[in-house]
Order: C-alpha cells, then sequence, then structure tokens
C-alpha cells in the first residue's frame, strides 16, 4: 500500500474528522532512505514535478567544514558514533541529518539530508 502523508483521521480529543477528501498524488510519500557506510552507491528518482532526486544509499566519505579555518576537506568515514533520530542506527551504521560520525580528523555532525539529498556533509565537532 502507498505511503499517505496526510491529516489524522482523529481529533486531539478523540473525536472522528469529517473525510476531507480522497488520496491524490501530491499526498503520496516515499519509503525511508538507510545510508549506510560502503562504497558509493546512489539512486535516482523521480518526483512530482518530472525532476530527479539523488538518493545516497551508501557513501564512505563526507565533506567536512571546519569552523575555526573555514575551510571543508573530504574524509573518510570510520564508523557512527551517535545518532539521536534513532539509537539502534548507532549498531546498524545508518547516517541521518544530525548524526555524529567518527572521521579521520575527528567526530563530525551531519548537516545534509543523504537520503534526499544526495551528498554527506558535516560540520567538525570540537570535544
Amino acid at each position: 500500500m502507498a505511503i499517505a502523508v496526510k491529516r489524522s483521521n482523529r481529533k486531539y480529543t478523540g473525536g472522528a474528522y469529517n473525510k476531507l477528501r480522497k488520496k491524490k498524488k501530491r499526498d503520496f510519500g516515499t519509503d525511508f532512505f538507510a545510508v549506510k557506510i560502503g562504497e558509493i552507491k546512489s539512486k535516482s528518482v523521480k518526483t512530482l514535478g518530472g525532476n530527479t532526486k539523488q538518493k545516497l544509499r551508501q557513501i564512505d566519505k563526507v565533506s567536512v567544514a571546519d569552523p575555526e579555518t573555514g575551510k571543508a576537506k573530504l574524509v573518510k568515514i570510520i564508523t557512527v558514533k551517535e545518532n539521536r533520530a534513532n539509537p539502534n542506527y548507532v549498531r546498524m551504521n545508518i547516517m541521518t541529518k544530525g548524526a555524529v560520525v567518527d572521521t579521520e580528523l575527528g567526530l563530525v555532525k551531519i548537516t545534509s539530508k543523504p537520503g534526499q539529498h544526495g551528498v554527506m556533509n558535516g560540520v567538525l565537532v570540537k570535544k
């Protein structure tokens, strides 16, 4: 069955809403793309307006911005240290926005949405 992003069927009081309308194509969502560590793999997905999105499946490098120097560097990802979206993602090495990963430079916080934007950007975290 399709994933629909729509209004809840219930009010906060517990009462039922009247049916708004039928499902439209614009209401459909997509599955979660779990981005893992590995050789780079991406998938091109067609969007509603006819455009395309690059969704990452795996990546092994991150573009790290250093706030002190103002420079960016491409470094290798070692492992996922923390992920506030779901604690189980740390065990499975799944990266989402806000995840903290261990790299060759140190700890890096992911600032991009790799499952939606197709890139992996991050900021160096001070200890």
